[in-house]
């Protein structure tokens, strides 16, 4: 801003002299100009100085035909300078210093000159107790009272304080917080509580508001949650994994596993850490995986981190049959496979050759042997017995990736054409009997499928029908049950494929594409609704435009989980399942909060073994937030129990639970509500047997927004005693309830 200079009293005068002899006045010849009646105008009369907070207010009288004013300041009695010049008789010096004392002065002007100085004031800013709060409201639900109310400015916090009498005393704080609401769970059902909210600051503490008045009561619940305590199951610890763990920034703490795979691996030379990227990258052989040339080192980074972080790992190993032999950039794809560019995987070294194993093997020859690699890589982790039966953190093998798609994401060495069921089969028994013989206990993976249409008809090979018994995993487990009797062991396992929610809205639009942190009501349905394809026997994907499995499937549900297990438990009992990539989309939204904790109330409820998110390009806290409901939901460490108790729901498109024990802890345990409605759910849990108090913690749009990462909020506590909780959901909510 230019602000206009004071000048001196000697040159306005000056100027004056010299246009009074040429001029009928000074400034005569402006119209209406110059102010007063050819004088310089009175000195300013009334000056004020209010403090503030980093601030002071200025006002004064007009002085007549002034057409402005000077302001001066200092921090000096007398030794004021100008900062300002104005039309005014208001100013607001901000940006002070509080705690300083300012002195201050004007004086009038207008083209005839300008006033002797107004008398001096001074002000010393300083922080100002903050107004009392406004619009406090107090909405009563089941044995709690949801406060709220406007934010008063400057307020760094608040106090809320409860009565029984209308008048008070209100003496005893309640809560303290920094945000503009509180939720009293302390609360009796039937009995009128009167609440008052004061504002605080560094200066002091605001007047309470005007009391509100509530009477908590037990609501008709609009969904019943039947938990049986004599139905239950072990949660497998690996079920909260994901893949790349240490590469992932904000990952969440407490996880339990991770996964090196993906199509980088299929063509992973361990001899050399080379590797080819397939379609990901114009099919090129380079060092992506590990520039180092000690054999092995891609892997053994990775388990090495996995170890020190508490992880078990899960790794790949080379099932198509071909390796890079380079890494010298892309690699033809005219008539594949280009042999000069690939060695070929040989599964058990003593079938070609008696030289004994060695971790450093010669790099000359044809062949990479597989039984060699898992043998290096338990000689690199020397006394850990990483593939035996019980260590700390065991690492499991993974029989490559996505083998129907290997004709398209790696053409350069399957070629146009696909691997066929048959010799895929043949394939994963010598291999798996190669490792066996190395490592009797190694737990195996496999067939790691892409998806839907690998389970069903390998992609497209098989005339598989909706509720036949010639699917896949039927030829599969069959096959697979009579080598391992043969062997005498089981060959393969865990059950593993990829599941990534085939879900679009009504414009085609994939969730997995719904990246905004602005969705419309439908998008949040189809997010929220979709983990039900994995076992819900009612489950008909109404808001999915385009429900291909569903229809494929004859119009029947999904439930991919229960098809599966039934088909294990009629023709290879004991096998367990996994789904070592998947996502559900909703990335920065609160429904993908809800998706992602869905999964993993799915994954302990219905047994399976194992499972790895697959991080999405971009941000995507609030799917990361899904893992925070069940580990280190109160930040100090507190995490679901390791046995799931059967929850049933009378409204799983609304409310579903997903509850839990703790074998070391009789007494304790953590339920995980989700409301994934678009209005609150009165919801009553029946069924088992509390005492104590209940700790709740919540995620909603409102607690997220702000926050990075997001996660959990404590609500407060509330005491619980019989067989039966209450709980008000929150619309779109994650809420988990740890009693003990």
């Amino acid at each position: 801003m230019n602000v206009p200079k004071r000048p001196s009293s000697i040159l306005a005068g000056a100027i004056c002299a010299t246009l009074l002899a040429v001029n009928a006045g000074c400034g005569g010849y402006i119209a209406n100009g110059g102010g007063g009646n050819k004088n310089a105008p009175p000195t300013p009369a009334g000056l004020a100085a209010t403090p503030g907070n980093a601030t002071v207010m200025l006002s004064w009288m007009a002085s007549g035909g002034a057409t402005g004013y000077y302001i001066e300041r200092s921090t000096t009695s007398g030794n004021e300078t100008q900062i300002a010049a104005q039309a005014g008789t208001n100013y607001t010096d901000s940006g002070l210093t509080n705690g300083t004392k300012y002195f201050y002065i004007i004086a009038a002007y207008n083209s005839y000159g300008q006033s002797a100085n107004s008398a001096e004031v001074s002000a010393t800013p300083n922080v100002l107790a903050p107004a009392a709060p406004t619009g406090l409201s107090a909405p009563a639900g089941n044995a709690q009272v949801s406060l709220s109310w406007n934010a008063s400015a400057g307020a760094t916090s608040y106090n809320v304080k409860r009565s029984l009498a209308s008048g008070g005393p209100f003496n005893t704080i309640l809560a303290s917080t920094v945000a503009p609401n509180y939720t009293d769970t302390s609360a009796t059902n039937g009995t009128t509580y009167y609440y008052v909210v004061s504002a605080l600051n560094a200066a002091g503490e605001s007047a309470n508001t005007a009391p509100v008045s509530a009477t908590p009561s037990t609501p008709s619940a609009n969904v019943t949650i039947v938990i049986d305590p004599a139905k239950t199951r072990p949660i497998s610890p690996w079920i909260y994994g994901m893949n790349f763990y240490n590469g992932v920034a904000g990952a969440p703490p407490q996880l339990t596993f991770d996964r090196a795979g993906g199509n980088r691996w299929t063509a992973y030379n361990w001899e050399t850490n080379a590797s080819n990227a397939g379609s990901d990258y114009l099919y090129e052989n380079d060092n992506y995986l590990s520039s180092s040339n000690v054999p092995a080192e891609a892997v053994r980074s990775f388990i090495a981190a996995d170890q020190s972080t508490g992880l078990a790992s899960l790794v790949t190993v080379q099932l198509q049959g071909l390796v890079a032999a380079d890494e010298n950039g892309p690699v033809g794809v005219a008539n594949p496979p280009d042999l000069t560019r690939f060695k070929a995987v040989v599964d058990k070294k003593s079938t070609v050759t008696n030289a004994p194993f060695a971790l450093n093997p010669p790099m000359t020859g044809p062949n990479v042997f597989m039984d060699e690699f898992v043998w290096a890589l338990d000689q690199k982790f020397s006394a850990m017995g990483i593939f035996g039966a019980s260590p700390a953190h065991p690492t499991f093998v993974s029989l490559d990736n996505e083998p129907e798609l290997w004709n398209s994401t790696h053409l350069e060495v399957q070629g146009p054409s696909p691997v066929t069921s048959d010799n895929y089969i043949a394939k994963t028994i010598t291999l798996t009997k190669a490792l066996k013989d190395q490592f009797p206990d190694i737990v195996i993976f496999g067939p790691v499928h892409y998806g839907f249409q690998g389970i069903y008809n390998w992609q497209g090979e098989l005339s598989a029908t909706p509720g036949g018994t010639n699917w896949f995993p039927d030829k599969y487990l069959t096959a697979i049950s009579a080598a391992s009797a043969t062997y005498g062991k089981p060959l393969v396992d865990v059950y593993d494929f990829h599941w990534y929610a085939e879900e679009y809205d009504s414009n085609g639009t994939r969730s997995l594409d719904l990246t905004g942190p602005t969705l419309t009501d439908a998008q949040v349905q189809l997010i929220v609704q979709s983990p039900r394809a994995l076992w819900d026997p009612t489950f008909t994907d109404s808001t999915n435009s385009n429900p291909w499995i569903y229809q494929e499937l004859g119009n029947t549900p999904i439930n991919i989980l229960g098809r599966l297990q039934a088909k294990i438990d009629a023709e290879f009992p004991g096998m367990k399942i996994s789904i070592t990539e998947y996502e559900s989309g909703g990335w920065n939204h609160i429904a993908g909060t809800i998706a992602q904790t869905d999964n993993l109330g799915i994954f302990a409820s219905q047994g399976v073994f194992a499972a790895n998110f697959w991080p999405p390009g971009g941000t995507y806290s609030y799917a990361l937030a899904g893992f925070r409901a069940f580990r280190d939901f109160d930040g100090a460490g507190a995490n679901f129990g390791d046995t799931s108790i059967q929850a049933v729901s009378s409204s799983v498109q609304n409310v579903v639970v997903y509850a839990s024990s703790e074998s070391t802890a009789p007494g304790r345990y953590v339920f995980v509500a989700i409301n994934r409605s678009t209005s609150s759910q009165v919801t009553a849990i029946n069924g088992l047997s509390l005492s104590g108090n209940a700790h709740l913690y919540q995620m909603t749009a409102a607690t997220a927004q702000g926050q990075s990462p997001v996660t959990p909020v404590s609500i407060g506590t509330m005491a619980v005693s019989g067989t039966s909780m209450t709980l008000t959901l929150p619309a779109l909510s994650v809420t988990t309830v740890e009693v003990n």
